[in-house]
């Protein structure tokens, strides 16, 4: 085997195909991965841009062979024996920007096709520079010869999926030269290690080696081999004395962490944590060999800075209470983009140079950055390059505080207004705003604003974020809003806007019994609340738009105490709304769906008529998936490119959208939960999990019949009848603990490390059933796309419509279809099929596990 290292497009450049062979898994790369390099990318994009003599950056080796059908003529054939996975990732990412740079540059567009995806002259699958497995084969071809019809659903779409909306994201329009960069980096700023194999090689030998090796060695554990080689006569005292409590002291990873905000608070603001042994080995060769002194130093001062993270990620450790509480604050935010600026106070404060009372007040404002930023939705994309920069940039003169925020102040470091915050609390989707537990902290600071006397102990209280006005409206909420309504579009746009805003949130330890429940009833449990915020609800006299706005206000008002505001004159005012959570959002409607102007204002928390008027007015990817509430195409829709005369009702149907009469199916529909999912928004509760394993007759299977029977009594035979079936196909209920008893079809493992799964959950008050892709996708055996499919195709025999772009979402169906025994036979086989795929494949990987090891020992 020969190994050298080459570019992207050192590796793929001439007439070559590479075929990916048939012993290989399917692509299997989802958004951790895929997140991973692209933030490679863009870091590796932006250092070159400083300076075009940045190292590439190192992504793995690819290994290939000589295809059995090489010919010294024609295209040369290559089997990728491994890296299948980043090489089918690159070609995927090149396709988005061709896509991408197509809306503005045809010309450019043509060229990335034809210089990376395609052997211009060639036909049929020679055609192709990557031909992956079969079962990849179709999206791939679709997507790379932009093919309307084909495969749509998989690992391949949806990656491709996910870097059009990361291209949306990263385009800058003031930069006209940062797509320019992102290809340069994909073609010229990665490394790849080439590995070819020989004629006659095994390749299937080498891809089992290669695939099963040991535990490799960390960046730290390098770092730390290096410099004890380096400490031949000092090594074992230095070890015992100095390295080793660090060591004690510090997880790997943590240990790793260190390194490399060493590195950075030292002035290298792009070393990435992976190359740190890189980085440090090539600053400490600056010291002569022999100069054990020199070594010995360096070593100590890692021992000095690990004394700080210490305390950042133990806050108990700090012994001043000012700072204590500071970091308890950073901690709880979960800020580690703000670890470089951090460990630069506490060495600031460690060498003298200023006081425990200057740096709490320097910690204080860095939440505040944070805190705003979250709030009001400015994209966290440039954190790290903000923090990173940060200790060069605030120095080491005394006092600290005022420099650390005028340095957040600064232009394009985006810490908003008061006028900002204002406004953000009132009308932005809180709810969907930031991560779980920094949504439940923003809470946690108000409630804890109000200074009671005898306060919450929040760190043992069992509290989650509750709306007040519910999620899912009941005919007493559509009644109170109804008043209400003055340019919304009706109570149900009225709730759509207003729901998810801060001032409709709380925290409390009663969710499963205040859940969708009358105000009356709501006001009661929060009147016994230890949380004053939740008393102050209670003293409501009913609860609508007025009270949510009213709320919202005073919560700003609060906010803006707890949280200080940036220098005066110095911060970014927004040049009116941003609009990049949207093009984001639009990015990522799949074909074959679509969504409504509502749906994008609850997303983004505005009104759909300035919605309308953006995608009217600039050029968004997919404005055309667009349409009014009841599906049709907006009489205001315009092209975003001039000249373009197509029908766009046409172009949604050869994407799969289905019309009657002008309207957009229905289920064909993303709401703006949906939409949230889409990006990875997390919402504040997870998905819907049962409390306890129990049959129907046990006293949550009675609550949950009793609910049905109250609110859906026709649909109560059918729904008993498909429980029962699901139970002789070896499934089990279980029940969840909120006021509305939901059912749970799970099935059990008999391997202890695999989890539960359910393919349904019912909502007896709601009367819906919901088919939990988003759960299942999670959980063998259905986290195969292909077999997500084919359950929705099975349940799609009982005249359902779930469209494949669903496949990682929560579509539902009303318990009354149950009522026609024809269809509910269909979903009742659709479910025996779920159990019996389930049970098979999982008896299978456990056949193949116990072979394995018989031939492990047999070696």
């Amino acid at each position: 085997m020969r190994a050298h290292e080459v570019s992207f497009l050192d590796l793929v450049q001439g007439e070559k195909q590479f075929q990916v062979p048939l012993y290989q898994r399917p692509y299997s790369w989802v958004e951790p991965q895929l997140a991973r390099l692209w933030r490679d990318i863009v870091e590796q994009s932006s250092a070159m841009a400083v300076s075009s003599a940045h190292p590439r950056h190192f992504i793995g080796s690819v290994v290939i062979a000589p295809s059995p059908a090489l010919h010294a003529a024609g295209v040369q054939r290559w089997l990728v024996v491994d890296g299948q996975q980043r090489l089918t990732t690159l070609m995927l990412a090149l396709a988005a920007l061709r896509d991408h740079v197509e809306q503005t540059d045809n010309r450019d567009a043509d060229r990335i096709h034809r210089q990376y995806l395609v052997n211009e002259f060639r036909q049929g699958d020679e055609h192709l520079r990557l031909l992956p497995t079969q079962a990849d084969r179709d999206s791939y071809r679709a997507l790379m010869l932009k093919h309307s019809t084909g495969e749509r659903i998989g690992n391949i779409s949806e990656a491709y999926r996910y870097f059009r909306a990361a291209l949306v994201a990263t385009d800058d329009p003031d930069d006209d030269e940062d797509l320019t960069r992102i290809e340069n980096t994909i073609r010229a700023g990665l490394s790849i290690v080439e590995i070819t194999a020989e004629p006659g090689d095994n390749v299937y030998r080498i891809f089992e080696s290669l695939n099963n090796t040991g535990m490799k060695l960390s960046q730290a554990d390098l770092l730390r081999n290096y410099l004890f080689m380096r400490l031949p006569k000092r090594g074992e005292d230095v070890y015992r004395d100095v390295w080793l409590p660090i060591q004690e002291a510090l997880t790997g990873s943590q240990l790793e962490l260190l390194v490399w905000l060493d590195l950075v608070i030292r002035g290298d603001v792009r070393v990435k944590q992976s190359e740190i042994y890189r980085a440090q080995q090539e600053r400490l060769e600056g010291i002569d060999d022999g100069d054990e002194a020199a070594i010995e130093a360096e070593i100590a001062e890692l021992a000095r800075r690990s004394r700080h993270l210490e305390r950042i990620l133990d806050p108990a450790k700090e012994p001043d209470y000012q700072l204590s509480v500071g970091l308890r604050r950073l901690r709880a935010w979960g800020a580690a983009t703000a670890y470089p600026l951090v460990m630069h106070l506490l060495d600031l404060l460690d060498r003298g140079v200023t006081d425990a009372t200057d740096v709490a007040e320097a910690l204080a404002y860095i939440e505040s950055f944070l805190a705003r930023r979250m709030i009001c939705q400015v994209p966290t994309n440039n954190l790290n390059r903000v923090f990173n920069a940060s200790p060069s940039a605030v120095g080491d003169t005394g006092p600290i505080a005022p420099v650390v925020r005028r340095y957040l102040s600064g232009r394009r470091r985006y810490w908003p207004s008061d006028a900002e915050l204002r406004n953000s609390v009132r009308n932005r989707p809180f709810y969907w705003t930031g991560r779980g537990p920094q949504r439940a902290y923003v809470l946690r600071r108000l409630e804890e604003s109000y200074q009671a006397a005898e306060p919450v102990d929040f760190d043992r209280a069992k509290l989650t974020i509750e709306h007040v006005l519910p999620q899912t409206l009941t005919q007493e909420w559509i009644d109170l809003l109804a008043a209400e309504v003055t340019d919304e579009g009706g109570p149900k746009q009225l709730h759509e806007l207003i729901v998810h805003t801060l001032g409709n949130l709380t925290l409390t330890a009663e969710n499963a019994k205040l859940s969708n429940s009358p105000f009356q009833r709501k006001q009661d449990i929060y009147q016994s609340s230890a949380l004053r915020m939740n008393r102050e609800i209670a003293d409501s006299p009913t609860w609508g738009k007025a009270q949510i706005l009213a709320r919202s206000d005073g919560l700003a008002e609060r906010a803006l105490r707890i949280w200080p505001s940036p220098t005066d004159g110095v911060t970014d005012e927004s040049e009116g709304r941003d609009w990049s959570l949207l093009r984001r959002a639009c990015a990522a409607i799949p074909p074959g769906t679509w969504t409504t102007y509502g749906d994008l204002a609850e997303l983004v928390g505005s009104h759909p008529v300035p919605v309308g008027v953006h995608l009217a007015t600039h050029p968004v990817l997919n404005a055309w998936r667009v349409l009014t509430v009841d599906g049709r195409i907006s009489p205001g829709f315009r092209w975003e490119t001039e000249g373009r005369t197509d029908d766009p009702q046409q172009l949604l149907e050869s994407e799969g959208l289905t019309f009657v009469s002008g309207r957009a199916a229905p289920a064909q529909r993303l709401t703006g939960t949906d939409l949230a999912a889409l990006l990875g928004m997390e919402a504040s509760e997870p998905l819907p999990r049962p409390d306890a394993k129990v049959d129907l007759d046990s006293e949550a299977g009675q609550r949950f019949l009793a609910q049905l029977t109250e609110a859906h009594p026709h649909a109560v035979d059918g729904v008993q009848d498909l429980l029962s079936a699901w139970r002789a196909s070896g499934g089990e209920l279980s029940y969840g603990s909120a006021a509305e008893t939901s059912c749970f079809l799970t099935l059990e493992p008999a391997r202890y490390d695999i989890q539960s799964t359910w393919p349904l959950v019912l909502y007896p008050q709601t009367g819906v059933a919901e088919v939990v892709f988003q759960h299942m996708r999670r959980r063998p055996v259905f986290d195969d796309v292909a077999l997500r499919d084919e359950f929705r195709q099975r349940i799609e025999h009982a005249g359902l419509e779930i469209p494949q772009a669903k496949l990682n979402l929560r579509p539902s169906f009303s318990l009354d279809l149950l009522t026609d025994p024809q269809r509910r036979s269909a979903i009742t086989s659709a479910l025996e099929w779920f159990a019996m795929v389930f049970q098979a494949r999982l008896a299978q990987a456990e056949r193949d596990s116990a072979a394995t090891m018989f031939n492990d020992s047999e070696s």
